[in-house]
Order: C-alpha cells, then structure tokens, then sequence
C-alpha cells in the first residue's frame, strides 16, 4: 500500500495538494505516482506568474520509463517552483510529500479545494488502478 497522508488532499490525476492556510497550496504527486513512474531524470516546471485553469497541465516529469504530465488541482497562478528539482529530480522519488514537492500556487476559489479527495477516496483511486 503506498503512502497517503491523511492531512492532504488529492486530485484523481495523482496530484497531492497541502493547504498552507494563506490562500496558497503546494502540489506535489503521490508516492503510488513517483513509483509507477519510477526513477525521475527530468521535471519540467512552470514559470512564476503562470496562470492555470484546474485541470491544464502545469507541468511535465519524465522518468526511464514515461514522461507524465502533472495538472493544476484549481484555478490559480504560480507563486513558487522547487528550483532544487533541476538539477535533482529524484528528490520526487525519495521524499515526494516533502523535498519532492513541484510547485506551490494561488488558490482563485478556496471552495474548488472540497473538490478535491480525501485520503480514503483517493486510496480507493489507488487500489481501483492497481485492479
């Protein structure tokens, strides 16, 4: 079973998001989406001030096996990128809630983020794919 912190919420795209209480989230993928994909070599980052629709891809992370494209949970603009992740990109394999985090971005309609999973309903996602 992969790991699934209960204090974050997930989008079904495998995308976890973090609450930092001041009107911005940080989004990373989920430890089941690092290991599917397995061993990172590239994560294409979007620029500062980028504004994304929920659902647009926002970014792009490419391992041995497959490129895969990340989407934005909600509307919201870009407000910091993990710079570290271009010249380390397997700090998303090793530590994917924390160090391996993508981005962090404005949230336009705090409400959108109750459209978002909890951990149950997004380990459910998990062990349907696995079926």
């Amino acid at each position: 079973m992969s790991d699934i912190p209960k204090e974050l919420s997930y989008a079904k795209t495998h995308e976890w998001v973090g609450n930092d209480g001041d009107g911005t989230i940080t989004v990373g993928i989920s430890e089941y989406a690092q290991s599917s994909l397995g061993d990172l070599v590239f994560v294409e980052l979007p620029a500062m001030g980028d504004k994304f629709s929920a659902g647009d891809v926002v970014a792009v992370v490419e391992s041995v096996k497959a490129a895969s494209d990340i989407y934005a949970p909600v509307d919201g603009e870009i407000v910091e990128i993990n710079e570290a992740l271009s010249d380390s990109p397997e700090r998303v394999n090793e530590d994917p809630f924390g160090e391996g985090w993508l981005f962090k971005m404005t949230v336009n309609e705090p409400e959108h983020l109750e459209n978002l999973l909890d951990a149950d309903a997004y380990q459910a996602v998990v062990e349907e794919e696995q079926d």
